[in-house]
């Protein structure tokens, strides 16, 4: 009999080609071991309420009253709820036709649109158009949405940094596009080279790729760093040379861990070239309230904002939006919240500062803690977590180390993140999951696990790295970095 349409053999073969290290096979024997009763730490993604981050009290209380509009009738109400949350509570209800169970339009409310338009005026000092912004089930949508739009097949080619979000690459492969990597200088604290930039094009287009869109991921995931302002103008410049609409996921601009270098997004950086650039440059922006200090994955918020794209493609890109019906109505008023928060003067700002303030300065910490214990293990090397909430150390492996994860039939930073995992309960990701220089091995860790355990885990991560170079280096020993 021939196979059946959903047999292995039989499914689309972009859905084979897609990979997805996050939630892969170090995560997958996690849950296992967890399921036999061993503690398990997920450090693999970015999920800090899994790690024991209490969400903001002012947006759980809005959403709260808006999800049992019945309590709002209560007359102990008052009692319970801060007025600034029940008024804000009524004025998203007066937005929707119906409540959080009534489907919005496609492109998201249009008084949470209005919303996100003022934040990014007030942010970037340059006016945002709400019918240009529309809001999505999380920032991963959205890309998947504008993907879409722009991939229509194998030769169709979208430029993305090296190590990279697999976000990217595994939605390329479901479109049937071509993954053009550009490679991060990690002795730069991955910095972005437009030399780079120009090699990688040419060797796509020379190979008969059409090379249309490049991303940036600022700050950086999973490399931590935060793009500068004329890293920025270069790419800019890069993409109005090359006609390539820029992708700009900036969903860890809240996630800032030193002053040097603070987060300035590519929508400010390009209206502050002027024309011809501010008229002519494709940009779509991306942000989300599941990180910074809000870390509200499981809601599904986001937004994209579009810059200098016709009015025609705008109407595609709606289409592309409808055939979801509507983003999760919760998640819209999530992200109102968080791009318009208690003002100094509100009944909640206090508290609200208090405890996004307290958040973000334990990330900070838990980024200095955490990069310090890896540059302190044998073999590891680790630039400092300017933002977003990862480390991204490099692994120095011992040549038989390499040979056993050959004859093991792995990548060698697989074998040792799963040796890792078994010895420790630390569940990482390994680097080749994101892409890196061949030969050249890392993992990548959320900063996320409560402050007060890091010690004790770096500790546990110090012990096993000593012991795992002491079983794969040879007896004339292996150089330390």
């Amino acid at each position: 009999m021939p196979p059946k349409p959903l047999d292995y053999e039989s499914i689309n073969k972009n859905v084979k080609k897609a990979q997805y290290a996050v939630r892969g096979e170090l995560y997958l024997r996690a849950s296992e071991l967890q399921k036999e009763g061993k503690k398990i730490i997920f450090t693999n993604v970015g999920n800090p309420h899994a790690l024991g981050q209490k969400p903001l009290s002012f947006p759980r209380q809005v959403v709260a009253l808006c999800q049992a509009p019945f309590l709002l009738d209560d007359p102990n109400v008052g009692v319970l709820f801060p007025a600034d949350a029940i008024a804000r509570a009524k004025h998203y209800l007066s937005l929707t036709s119906g409540g959080l169970g009534a489907y919005s339009d496609s492109r998201g409310l249009p008084g949470v649109r209005k919303e996100v338009a003022e934040f990014i005026h007030r942010r970037d000092a340059y006016p945002s158009d709400p019918e240009l912004i529309y809001l999505t089930d999380g920032a991963s949508k959205g890309v998947m949405q504008i993907l879409s739009t722009i991939i229509g097949g194998l030769g169709d080619g979208i430029l993305v940094p090296v190590p990279q979000y697999p976000l990217y690459s595994a939605t390329i492969a479901l479109l049937g596009g071509s993954l053009v990597p550009y490679y991060l200088e990690e002795t730069a604290n991955w910095g972005l080279d437009t030399t780079e930039l120009r090699r990688s094009v040419s060797q796509a287009r020379y190979n008969g790729i059409n090379v249309k869109a490049m991303v940036i991921i600022n700050p950086g995931n999973p490399t931590g760093q935060c793009l500068s302002e004329a890293n920025l103008r270069d790419v800019l410049r890069f993409c109005y040379e090359e006609n390539l609409v820029l992708l700009g996921d900036e969903v860890y601009q809240q996630n800032i861990y030193q002053d040097e270098r603070p987060f300035i997004s590519a929508k400010k950086v390009l209206m502050d070239l002027g024309s011809p650039l501010s008229k002519e440059v494709q940009l779509i922006s991306f942000h989300t309230v599941s990180k910074g200090y809000w870390g509200e994955c499981g809601q599904r918020g986001g937004y994209f904002e579009m810059t200098n794209i016709p009015a025609e493609t705008v109407d595609e890109i709606y289409k592309v939006a409808s055939i979801a019906l509507s983003p999760n109505v919760s998640a819209q008023i999530f992200m109102g919240l968080m791009v318009n928060p208690p003002k100094p003067g509100d009944i909640s700002y206090d508290q609200y500062f208090r405890e996004s303030q307290g958040i973000l300065q334990s990330l900070r910490r838990r980024a200095r803690i955490m990069t310090d214990g890896f540059n302190s293990c044998r073999n590891v090397v680790c630039n400092f977590t300017e933002g977003a909430m990862y480390s991204f150390p490099q692994i120095r492996l011992p040549p038989r180390a390499i040979e056993a994860a050959k004859q093991a039939g792995k990548v060698p930073d697989v074998l040792y993140c799963l040796k890792l995992l078994e010895a420790t309960g630390i569940s990482t990701v390994p680097g080749s999951g994101f892409g890196q220089k061949e030969g050249v091995f890392h993992l990548r860790t959320t900063i996320l696990p409560a402050e007060e355990d890091i010690p004790a885990i770096m500790d546990s991560f110090k012990k096993f790295n000593d012991e795992f170079m002491e079983q794969y280096e040879d007896q004339r020993g292996y150089s330390r970095i």
